[in-house]
């Protein structure tokens, strides 16, 4: 069930690293805008539409409820392969951006 041959967007790639530690929503929200410097601020509609796309996915499961009752997320093995993929591509991206810019010597 892993679909992790397209891009992942920005968020969905943080949301799911910071997912590496069980988190409820509102953790996930300050662990995003942490990780990205502020640049990358979820509403709650646009995490928990993430949350929903990510679980039917197989990528994260709930994982059981904090003290205040909220639900936490943690990623799974499909979600971890899917962040790994993501995380080539990028490094693949990045290298050829680099190759192209030294050839031109831009």
């Amino acid at each position: 069930m892993n679909e992790s041959k397209g891009a992942l967007t920005e968020a969905v790639y943080y949301i799911l690293i910071s997912l590496y530690t069980p988190l409820h929503g509102y953790g996930v929200i300050q662990n995003v805008e942490k990780l990205s410097g502020g640049r990358v601020r979820l509403g709650a509609g646009t995490l928990y539409g993430a949350l929903n796309t990510l679980l039917s996915r197989g990528w994260i499961v709930e994982c059981g409820e904090s003290g205040e009752r909220k639900k936490e997320y943690i990623i799974t093995e499909a979600g971890k392969r899917a962040v790994l993929d993501e995380t080539d591509r990028l490094h693949e991206l990045l290298d050829n951006g680099r190759k192209v810019l030294r050839e031109y010597q831009v």
